[in-house]
């Protein structure tokens, strides 16, 4: 069976219509927004507390700007449902778990299976991010200090 969201959380998924960035700089009041490539995430960073969902868009996938939004908001404290929505595809997945993205809407659906295989691809990183799984370069560090 194919998905059309596939979701890594264990809170409902909030049924919110996402507002644009710009509605939601004028209105402020919204459950859920969109942020578009070019939007600064950071303007955001005071309403983190308000917001149940942010959809980071993927108009392409060759645009990484929505990475760098995921990781911006996640450090920040946000712990609402980050979803990446547009073109997502398979060989994306593991790196935007690794940014804070819980939740994705990809244009061309996803099955789950296929989701798990990716995220299980690369049991071990290189990078320190949100996700906090250790760096290998730090567990191999931990490896010498004990041997």
């Amino acid at each position: 069976m194919v998905e059309t969201l596939l979701r890594y959380r264990g809170d409902e998924a909030s049924a919110a219509p996402a507002v644009s960035f710009a509605a939601f700089a004028d209105a402020g009041n919204a459950a859920a927004v969109r942020i578009e490539p070019g939007d600064d995430a950071r303007a955001l960073l005071p309403h983190l507390s308000q917001l149940a969902r942010i959809d980071i868009a993927f108009p392409s996938f060759g645009d990484g700007r929505g990475y760098s939004a995921a990781r911006i908001l996640r450090e920040n404290g946000y712990t609402g449902e980050l979803r990446a929505v547009g073109d997502v595809l398979i060989d994306q997945l593991s790196h935007m778990r690794r940014c804070g993205f819980d939740a994705f809407a990809p244009d061309r659906p996803i099955s789950a299976d296929a989701a798990a295989k990716a995220f299980a691809t690369w049991p071990e990183v290189y990078q320190k991010t949100v996700d906090g799984r250790t760096p290998i370069w730090a567990l191999r560090h931990r490896e010498t200090d004990h041997g």
